[in-house]
Parts: structure tokens; C-alpha cells; sequence
């Protein structure tokens, strides 16, 4: 009886917890989601550590409810092998977790030199390419910048007049405002420290939120260990 009681016991706390886990997944693919159209907006398009990122989160998000489903099978049928795979996986899973919040970390500073690579890139086809122009157009009324490291840097840009910068370096945008500007018309922060410091939030945050799920699974290997604990012991007074 004393067996059957805590294996009730722990059932309740591992499907408590499985709701739990099924709620971290939602928010998991969630953050990747955000963090893959932060990335998007911010012009970074080479393959790197940091693109992949939101990649590797919106995976183990999915692969947490597989996950999750096994959890559920074990301990609804008291499977012993079920609830086997579902600790082995679950661990793998607080493995690549904490994996990613130490990418997120080390790699912080990391996004900020793509994102300015990529920027000065996209400065050049600023005049060939509307698209472009209007991702950096947007980018720069958002943020209240000019240029990658400030207005200067549109001097270089093809098809640019010297005394010229795209309407959306001013101060209080309206057409033709860019032409024959006055430097203090202008916003004078470049686009690389105005936007770095809001990419290095969201990699931290990613960072963040991959560790606190990764504890949070930790109670859930502990749940489906005692689990298997209780269900061998049943075998054994068997």
C-alpha cells in the first residue's frame, strides 16, 4: 500500500510537471520565433553560431513535446521503459539547453560585429535595391540613427551625394529632409551602438530563458527517476 501511495504521489507531481514542461515547449518555440525574426529585421544573413541559435531552441521547443508525450505514456501505463526514455531524453535535452545559454553568452558580442558587417553591406545597395533601402529605412527611423557608425559612413555609398543621407538619418523625418542636411538635423548615433545594445539584450534573454527551463526539466528527471523507482519496487513486491 505504502508503494502504491507514493507512486500515486509521484504521478501527480510528474503530470503536474508535464503541463509544466508542455508550457516551457510553447514558450520555447515561442522565444526562438521572436529571436529568429529579431535576427531578420537586423540584417545578419551568413550561417554562424548566433544565427543558429533560434534554430537549435525552435527544435528542442518541438522536440520537447515528443518528449513530453512519452512522459505522459509512461506514467499513465507505469511503464518502465517509457519512463526510462522519457529521463535519457530529458536529460539530453537540459544538456543542449545549457549548451545554448552558454552560446547565447559567449557569443553576445559576436552579434553585434555580424549585424555591423551585414549593415555596411546593405548600406551599398541602399540605391540599387528598394527592399534594402527600406529595411535600412526602417531600421534607422526605429532606432534614431545614421549610418553604421554614424552619418559619415553614407559618403561611401554609391550613388550617394557627399552632402546627402537618407531621409530616415533625421532628427524629424520628412521627404527630402536628407539633402543638404545640417548636422544637427541629423541623428548622430550610429546604427551599430544603437541596435547592438538591443541584440545583446535578446541573446541574453535567450541565454536566460534556455537556463531557466533547463533547472525546471531538472525537477522533471527527478519526478520521472522516483517514478521508476516506485514502479521497480512494485515489480519487486510482485
Amino acid at each position: 500500500m505504502a508503494v502504491e501511495g507514493g507512486m500515486r504521489c509521484v504521478k501527480f507531481l510528474l503530470y503536474v510537471f508535464l503541463l509544466a514542461f508542455c508550457a516551457c515547449a510553447i514558450g520555447l518555440i515561442a522565444v526562438g520565433v521572436a529571436v529568429q525574426l529579431v535576427l531578420n529585421q537586423t540584417i545578419i544573413q551568413e550561417t554562424t553560431p548566433v544565427t543558429l541559435l533560434p534554430v537549435v531552441i525552435i527544435a528542442v521547443g518541438v522536440f520537447l513535446f515528443l518528449v513530453a508525450f512519452v512522459g505522459c505514456c509512461g506514467a499513465c501505463k507505469e511503464n518502465y521503459c517509457l519512463m526510462v526514455t522519457f529521463a535519457i531524453f530529458l536529460s539530453l535535452i537540459v544538456l543542449v539547453e545549457v549548451a545554448v545559454a552558454i552560446s547565447g553568452y559567449v557569443f553576445k558580442d559576436k552579434v553585434v560585429t555580424e549585424f555591423e558587417k551585414d549593415f555596411r553591406q546593405e548600406m551599398k545597395n541602399y540605391t540599387k535595391n528598394n527592399n534594402t533601402a527600406a529595411v535600412l529605412d526602417e531600421l534607422q527611423k526605429r532606432f534614431s540613427c545614421c549610418g553604421a557608425s554614424n552619418y559619415t559612413d553614407w559618403e561611401n555609398v554609391p550613388g550617394m551625394a557627399k552632402d546627402r543621407v537618407p531621409d530616415s538619418c533625421c532628427v524629424n523625418v520628412t521627404v527630402g529632409c536628407g539633402n543638404d542636411f545640417k548636422v544637427d538635423e541629423i541623428n548622430p548615433k550610429g546604427c551599430v551602438e544603437s541596435i547592438g545594445v538591443s541584440l545583446r539584450k535578446n541573446v541574453l534573454l535567450v541565454a536566460a530563458a534556455a537556463l531557466g527551463i533547463a533547472f525546471v526539466e531538472v525537477l522533471g528527471i527527478v519526478f520521472a527517476c522516483c517514478l521508476v523507482k516506485s514502479i521497480r519496487s512494485g515489480y519487486e513486491v510482485m
